[in-house]
């Protein structure tokens, strides 16, 4: 359902739902407001092939069905024919969807081209879509559909298809939140006077008010002037906000000999993922990133620092989704971790340059891998329901490919004491049906900006190597 009011057909709509909508998100159902949805049967069907497992689909195939059913429940067959009036459960009347929704309840006559014979369940839906149009005359029928090929194929017969994008948390993805801001250059100018200053525990805190910080986050960071591989002349982080003023502190720098675990920030924002992660009032973290931004070293070196030297928590647990990027290799021998072991290979690789150092003899170097190999654990997401972490540091690769309900699953899981960080680049969703608009990571980045207790950096600069930094701009 596309979110361009001006693109829409004026008055009331009649929604032919496509199957992969409900199995993208079950609650389409309760979010066309007083517009009216249409089911094929096919739709029902396709529910009922796709219900069986336990994968994200099949649990939405199921949710869909059970929202269904608590829509027709006392319902008669005159009751159907009219249309079932729509209701989320536990909604008060006023937020209900006015519209109703209609099932298709006999066979439906549809000139079909004869290049889209009937008998596939996708033209069947076409089918029903361009009957409608003649029946309901005194309705805009819109089909919505998650499947760019079945919008194309609408439109070639002149059925009006629209992507569902209800559960989109942007309009566009250049608008998702940095985490940082950068000052004007009469910042002081403008604030010096009513500014105040002091310091605690050795830490520069200020107390800065007017109309910028109005629109400032908590948790944020701020800096002026400066090159990106040189401190800037001022780098802040915002603590708190209240309407009109602001607390702002200086934040440490790691990019010169204060090193986490052997590591410095190469440039602005990787100093500012460390202050982020080394952060015991941070419980939980998101960065976003191109790959070789040093998201995962970074990421791997503060968590060794707090768990081995620091001792804040007891053990990393890294997870990951796991969607190949090409062809399935199959099913994997072993235990949970020895299966999850070829989907870790960036944490592996990170762990070698963590544990090596050129001052150390190889028996220090096998004892420092024995060490770490004991405090970090690889986790599936498929066992994660149900349990509950304690005083752990769990790293999230990949995060652009869970849906919000994943995020939200894996996120609740953490008990008192426990850090979570969310990894990933939105620009490489390999999951179906998700974007750069509604991915898991845009929708936490989105919801937690401003917590107390939540921080988020976007990464910039590739760190990686000349050939890498070079790929990433020219291919």
């Amino acid at each position: 359902m596309t979110d361009n009011k001006s693109a829409r057909p004026a008055g009331k709509r009649l929604f032919v739902l496509d199957t992969n909508v409900l199995m993208h998100d079950p609650t389409a159902l309760f979010r066309f407001q007083e517009h009216d949805i249409y089911l094929p049967m096919v739709v029902i069907e396709e529910l009922d092939n796709n219900k069986k497992g336990h994968s994200e689909v099949a649990r939405n195939a199921r949710q869909a069905s059970r929202f269904l059913d608590e829509v027709m429940t006392g319902a008669n067959k005159a009751d159907i024919d009219a249309g079932l009036p729509l209701g989320e459960p536990g909604e008060s009347a006023g937020q209900r969807p006015t519209g109703r929704i209609f099932f298709q309840t006999s066979s439906m006559e549809a000139n079909l081209p004869a290049t889209l014979p009937g008998s596939k369940p996708d033209n069947n839906i076409l089918g029903t879509a361009l009957a409608l149009r003649e029946t309901h005359a005194e309705q805009t029928v819109i089909l919505v559909s998650k499947d760019t090929n079945m919008r194309i194929k609408a439109a070639a017969i002149g059925i009006h298809a629209e992507d569902y994008r209800n559960d989109q948390v942007l309009e566009d993805v250049n608008l998702l939140y940095s985490g940082n801001e950068e000052l004007t250059s009469n910042f002081w100018e403008l604030h010096s006077k009513e500014m105040e200053s002091w310091k605690k525990e050795g830490r520069t805190f200020y107390r800065v008010a007017g109309p910028d910080a109005a629109h400032w986050h908590a948790n944020e960071f701020l800096f002026l002037n400066g090159d990106d591989n040189e401190p800037a002349s001022f780098e802040a982080v915002v603590r708190t906000v209240e309407d009109e003023s602001a607390i702002i502190e200086t934040v440490k720098d790691f990019r010169g000999s204060q090193k986490i675990w052997g590591i410095s920030a190469r440039n602005r924002e990787q100093n500012f993922a460390l202050n982020l992660l080394m952060d015991p009032e941070i419980d939980f973290v998101t960065m976003v990133g191109q790959a070789g931004t040093g998201k995962t070293l970074l990421t791997l070196a503060a968590g060794l620092a707090q768990v081995l030297d620091e001792q804040l928590y007891s053990e990393i647990i890294m997870t990951r989704v796991t969607v190949p990027v090409g062809e399935d290799i199959g099913f994997l021998p072993g235990t949970e971790e020895e299966k999850m072991a070829p989907w870790m290979g960036a944490l592996m690789d990170n762990l070698e340059v963590l544990t090596q150092s050129e001052h150390n003899s190889d028996w220090e170097r096998a004892a420092t891998q024995e060490l770490v190999a004991k405090r970090v654990k690889i986790r599936s997401l498929n066992f994660m329901r149900g349990r509950t972490f304690l005083n752990k540091y769990i790293i999230i690769d990949e995060a652009q490919n869970l849906t919000s309900k994943q995020m939200k699953t894996l996120i609740t899981r953490a008990g008192p004491g426990t850090k979570v960080i969310c990894l990933g680049n939105v620009a490489q969703i390999d999951t179906p049906y998700l974007t750069e608009t509604n991915s898991g990571l845009t929708y936490v980045v989105d919801r937690f900006k401003g917590w107390a207790h939540s921080g988020h950096i976007t990464l910039l600069r590739g760190e990686r190597s000349r050939l890498a930094d070079f790929a990433s701009e020219a291919l």
